[in-house]
C-alpha cells in the first residue's frame, strides 16, 4: 500500500520505513517556534522540568518571533516579550527577532516562509495552533501545547501519532472573484470545525497548484479550523522557486503514491464556487455572500496570518482603487516585509499604500493586530455591538475583542467591497 505526504514525511523523521495511520511514533523536530504568547511559559515548564543545567537541544533550531501583544502599553503583554528578550541573551538565541529593532518582522507564520524556515520535507512545531500554515511548502508542520513545546526544546523530538489523510482536490481555473479563502469556507462548511480532528488535510488539484504561495498559505493556515493536525500542498516548482529565493537548497519532496489510502476525498470545481462568508460565531458557519448581503457593518479588517500577505492587499486593492471607504476599515500587513511590499507593488501606477491611504484605510504596524483580540489599546479590536467583516480565521465569540461583538470572516475582496459599501457585499458587484 503507498503513502501519503505526511506518511512519508513521518516516515522520514522517525526511521520508521512502514507506518499506518493511528500508530505513534517519535519524530525529529527540524525547527521549533514559539512567540511572545506561548514561549514565556514553554520556558518555565523547560526551566522546570530539566532543571537548572537545561540545555536548547539545538539553539539554530530555535525560532522566537514576539508577534501578538506587541503594540500596546499592556504591562503583562510587554513582560512577556521582556522574557523572551530575557531567555534569548542568557542562552544565546541567534534567531530571536526582537520587536524594536530592525529584526522584528511581524507575525510568526509569514516571517516562518519569509526568513526561509519553511523547508519541504521537514517537520516544524510551533507553540500555536496555525502553525499548519507552514504546510503549503510540502512539510508537516503542527501546534503543540506549552508542554510538548518544552520537551522538544530539551530533546528535540515529539511522540506523535500517524494521521489519517483526507483529500481535497480543486479542479478548473480561479475565477477574477474567488481567492484561497473562499476554497477554505466552503471545506469549512463541508466537514465542520471537527470533521478533520486529528486528520491531515492533504489539498491537491490544478486549482491549488495555480496557486501562489500565499494563496496556498491561506488553505494549510485554516486546516486547524476542521480541526486537522495539518495541512499539506506538495511542493512544486512555485515552491521550489520561493525557498531557493530565500537560500533554501537542501530538501526532499514528497509527493502521494497514487495507491495511496484516504480517510476521505473531497472534490470541487472553482467554476461552480462563489464567494463566502463564515457567519457568526463559527469558522464552518458557511454561507454564500450573496445571502447574507446588505448586512451593516460597523468595521472592516484586512490583515492576520491568514489575509494579511502581499496577495490578500492586491486583492483589496483592486475593489479599493477609485473608491472610498464608508466604515473604519484597519489593514495591518502581516509582516514588516509584506508592509515595505505595499510601497513598491503598484496597480494602475499607484501603489498599493496609497491606494489603501487613498480609500481611506487606517494601516497599522505589523503583528497579529486585533485577530486575538488583545489589549484595550489594540489596533482594530471589536467592542461591544460591531459587526465586522475580517479577513481572519478565526470569529468565535470575543476572538476579535469583545463578546458582544459579531465577526463575518471572508476574502479580502469580498472584505473590500464590503468596506466601500458599508454593508457586506459581493465582491462579484465591483470585479464586472
Amino acid at each position: 500500500m503507498g503513502m501519503t505526504i505526511t506518511e512519508k514525511i513521518f516516515s522520514k523523521s522517525s526511521g520508521k520505513k512502514n507506518l499506518t495511520p493511528g500508530e505513534s511514533v517519535w519524530l525529529n523536530v527540524d525547527t521549533l517556534m514559539t512567540h511572545d504568547v506561548c514561549g514565556p511559559p514553554t520556558i518555565g515548564i523547560w526551566k522546570k522540568e530539566f532543571g537548572d543545567k537545561a540545555k536548547i537541544w539545538d539553539k539554530n533550531k530555535l525560532v522566537i518571533f514576539p508577534d501578538h501583544y506587541i503594540f500596546t502599553a499592556n504591562k503583562h503583554a510587554n513582560r512577556n516579550v521582556e522574557i523572551l528578550r530575557e531567555f534569548a541573551k542568557e542562552y544565546s538565541v541567534d534567531n530571536y527577532y526582537d520587536v524594536g529593532t530592525e529584526r522584528y518582522k511581524g507575525v510568526c507564520h509569514i516571517a516562518l516562509a519569509e526568513e526561509g524556515y519553511n523547508v519541504p520535507g521537514t517537520v516544524l512545531i510551533g507553540t500555536d495552533s496555525h502553525t499548519c500554515t507552514s504546510g503549503a511548502f510540502g512539510m508537516f508542520s503542527t501546534g503543540v501545547g506549552n508542554t510538548d513545546a518544552a520537551f522538544i526544546l530539551g530533546t528535540g523530538k515529539i511522540w506523535e501519532k500517524v494521521p489519517e489523510t483526507m483529500k481535497f482536490t480543486f479542479t478548473g481555473s480561479m475565477p477574477n472573484y474567488l481567492t484561497a479563502k473562499d476554497m477554505i469556507l466552503a471545506i469549512l462548511g463541508d466537514i465542520t470545525t471537527d470533521g478533520g480532528t486529528y486528520r491531515a488535510l492533504e489539498f491537491d488539484g490544478e486549482g491549488v497548484f495555480s496557486l501562489s504561495m500565499d494563496e496556498r498559505m491561506t488553505l494549510t493556515n485554516m486546516a486547524i479550523e476542521g480541526g486537522a493536525m495539518n495541512g499539506i500542498i506538495a511542493a512544486d516548482e512555485v515552491t521550489e522557486n520561493y525557498v531557493k529565493a530565500r537560500g533554501v537548497y537542501e530538501y526532499e519532496i514528497f509527493r502521494s503514491d497514487d495507491d495511496a489510502k484516504y480517510h476521505s476525498k473531497y472534490n470541487y470545481d472553482l467554476n461552480l464556487l462563489e464567494p463566502l462568508v463564515a457567519k457568526p460565531h463559527s469558522p464552518d458557519n458557511k454561507d454564500l455572500v450573496r445571502n447574507v448581503k446588505g448586512t451593516k457593518l460597523t468595521k472592516c479588517y484586512i490583515g492576520s496570518c491568514t489575509g494579511g500577505k502581499l496577495s490578500d492587499f492586491q486583492f483589496a486593492a483592486k475593489v479599493l482603487f477609485g473608491n472610498k471607504v464608508k466604515v473604519p476599515t484597519f489593514v495591518v500587513p502581516a509582516s514588516t516585509q509584506v508592509a515595505k511590499e505595499l510601497d513598491v507593488e503598484t496597480f494602475k501606477g499607484l501603489s498599493l499604500k496609497k491606494i489603501l491611504e487613498d480609500a481611506g484605510c487606517v494601516i497599522a504596524q505589523s503583528s497579529c493586530a486585533a485577530c486575538l483580540g488583545g489589549p484595550d489599546d489594540t489596533i482594530g479590536r471589536a467592542v461591544d455591538k460591531d459587526v465586522v467583516i475580517s479577513t481572519t480565521n478565526r470569529n468565535f465569540p470575543g476572538r476579535m475583542g469583545s463578546k458582544k461583538s459579531e465577526v463575518y470572516l471572508a476574502s479580502p475582496l469580498t472584505v473590500a467591497a464590503s468596506a466601500v459599501n458599508g454593508y457586506i457585499t459581493d465582491p462579484r458587484d465591483f470585479l464586472k
